[in-house]
């Protein structure tokens, strides 16, 4: 019997036949299939789990896709796809030819915005929402925001363009930091009652019509009956901050009681609006280990669950090694600062902040904060290293180019997820950076292909002095590069032969693939030079007067190919007089959600790919 509530639910309109003991058994199963899904296919564990009831809630209140659902990155998404058509698709999550981690509209009706990066749901749901107030639309729209994200500047520019005329909007704080507290008790649900009750509504409105209609003292009285009651509101539940901001502010209530939900959301479709409701919730709710340690489980690789656990292991990688490189330098170095925005563990500072708290920042999410924030310590003569997703960093260009490469100010970018990352799609790979870093231009930009580099080149890069990057991708090294010895050069030739007439440039861990396309040529009866780019920006010195001698050149990066390092590598030769044919392999569009192996096949950039594409052109 249990086994077949939740499959019987095929839309969201199916949860309103149950029973809230039934809705329990549903919840239950739903954070099963999540953990046993997540397990298999890694993802976003311990937020989904506290955001179940919440979802059930939601869905059997409000009319959806009538009413439309606009998720803050769309780290809670995962049982809002299982509730709206997915379920029998939610084995493929993050799959190849499967569904998104995230969002996305292609995919479902259900899903009202792409969604990926943080703070940026109330903006996309005021926006909707004057839409349908325009076109004569009286459905709502509900943004669900995580308090991770009330971090970001841009919810607060958002809720600055907040007005009393927007009552179709209702936004949903899910703050999931601590536990269900005392405020959440006996007097705030009495009240919570209280005020969202339509009746009590209507009387409050009855009572104020009546009061500012009596002469002489009816609008005093009024006035400081509302005084009395927004200082005692302001203390009961500190809402202060969001009625300042026009909302209608209600909570905090327990984002796992269902009851209290349904009655909540049935109650604020007649409310007047905006609406604020503040749930509190339990991150990693009903799997202990994601409970007890839920930041561990916020993104996860595949796991055995069955362990029950509270840590999960990481493999070696990038991060870890950047991060633990970092704490050395910085034992040497009392300048050294590090920069995150809302990240450590993911970028590897973890290392950094237990070592040196006195010197590690984070900023929360504000990647343009971070960025100018690190250029006023470069200013005070510190050495400021902002540790960053490539994808995140994409959120402060302006910041990038006015605040330290005007001022050529020393800041360190390390990039984090350089290139494409895989499962989480098209919202987090880190395609962009060389291209936009390359338009500014006064950056210089190391790629480094193994751990040895990326140790050996964040050293140098330390005591060079001006605006910096280091980028390196997701995960661990590729095993066919671990065993290349660091040069020190700006480039190396990695395979040559004399006059030969063909030669592949590139850098990265995409070398490997390059060095396996050669290998297959070669075993064709053609051979192909490799020169591996360490230095991408500026082009390395004499790289140009080095590929001159060649009448065919490929160059393969793992990166959008407008304004790369293929282009800029094109237009120089070009004003150095080549004559031969360049060719360019790269990123050309948007690249989905599967392994990185299948998206580096996907993309053409996988060896075979390679020496196909090379074998045409050369042979």
């Amino acid at each position: 019997m249990k086994k077949k509530l939740l499959s019987t639910i095929r839309t969201p309109r199916d949860l309103r036949k149950f029973g809230y003991p039934s809705l329990t058994i549903i919840c239950s199963q739903i954070r099963e299939m999540l953990v046993d899904t997540v397990s298999k296919r890694g993802g976003h564990l311990s937020s989904n789990l506290g955001t179940v009831e919440l979802t059930v809630s939601i869905l059997r209140n409000f009319d959806v896709p009538k009413d439309s659902i606009v998720f803050d990155v769309g780290h809670q998404c995962y049982a809002y796809k299982i509730l709206t058509g997915r379920m029998d698709k939610f084995h493929t999550l993050r799959q190849s030819g499967g569904i998104s981690g995230f969002p996305r509209p292609y995919e479902s009706e259900y899903d009202a915005f792409t969604s990926g990066h943080s703070s940026t749901s109330i903006s996309s749901a005021i926006g909707l929402a004057r839409a349908k107030k325009l076109n004569g639309d009286k459905s709502k729209v509900i943004a669900i925001v995580g308090d991770g994200a009330m971090s970001g500047g841009m919810i607060y520019e958002a809720m600055n363009n907040i007005d009393s005329t927007l009552d179709n909007l209702i936004v949903v704080l899910d703050d999931n930091r601590m536990s269900i507290s005392k405020s959440v008790g006996g007097i705030s649900r009495y009240l919570l009652h209280i005020r969202t009750n339509v009746e009590y509504e209507a009387t409050k409105n009855k009572v104020k019509n009546i009061l500012e209609k009596a002469p002489y003292v009816g609008r005093k009285i009024t006035k400081a009956i509302a005084k009395s009651k927004n200082i005692f509101r302001r203390y009961m539940y500190d809402g202060r901050l969001f009625e300042d901001f026009g909302f209608n502010y209600i909570g905090p209530i327990d984002g796992h009681d269902i009851v209290e939900l349904d009655r909540l959301f049935k109650n604020a479709k007649s409310l007047k609006g905006p609406l604020f409701i503040h749930c509190i919730t339990v991150k990693g709710k009903g799997y202990t280990p994601a409970e007890v340690n839920p930041g561990a489980y916020h993104g996860v690789g595949k796991f055995d669950f069955s362990k029950d656990t509270e840590d999960i292991t990481l493999s070696e990688s990038f991060s870890n090694i950047f991060g633990k490189k970092l704490v050395d330098l910085a034992g040497r170095n009392n300048k050294i600062c590090s920069v995150t925005a809302a990240m450590k563990y993911g970028t590897g500072l973890n290392f950094f902040s237990k070592e040196f708290p006195e010197r590690f920042f984070d900023v929360g999410i504000a990647e343009q904060h971070a960025v100018t924030f690190s250029a006023g310590l470069a200013k005070g003569g510190m050495k400021p290293v902002f540790a960053v997703y490539s994808t995140f960093l994409q959120r402060a260009f302006d910041q990038l180019f006015q605040d330290i490469s005007l001022d050529d100010l020393d800041v360190l970018l390390a990039i984090d997820r350089a290139g494409i990352v895989g499962e989480d799609g098209e919202t987090h790979h880190g395609i962009f950076d060389v291209s936009f870093l390359n338009s500014i231009g006064k950056f210089f930009v190391l790629s480094p292909s193994n751990y040895d580099e990326l140790e050996y080149w964040l050293e140098k890069l330390i005591e060079y002095k001006g605006p910096k990057a280091i980028r390196y991708p997701k995960g661990p090294q590729d095993e066919r590069l671990s065993e290349y010895k660091v040069t020190g050069k700006e480039f190396d030739l990695i395979e040559s032969k004399k006059n030969n007439d063909y030669a592949i440039v590139s850098y990265g861990r995409i070398i490997a693939e390059v060095i396996e396309a050669s290998r297959i040529l070669k075993s064709e009866g053609t051979d192909i030079d490799i020169i591996k780019l360490n230095v991408i920006l500026p082009l390395p010195i004499g790289l140009c007067e080095k590929l001159n001698n060649y009448k065919k050149i490929l160059f393969v990066e793992e990166g959008i190919v407008r304004g790369g390092v293929g282009s800029s590598l094109l237009r120089n030769l070009m004003l150095n007089g080549y004559k031969g044919d360049f060719y360019i392999k790269g990123i050309e569009k948007s690249v989905k959600h599967a392994t990185v192996k299948d998206l580096i096949k996907d993309s053409g950039l996988d060896g075979e790919s390679l020496a196909s594409f090379a074998r045409e052109r050369f042979c």
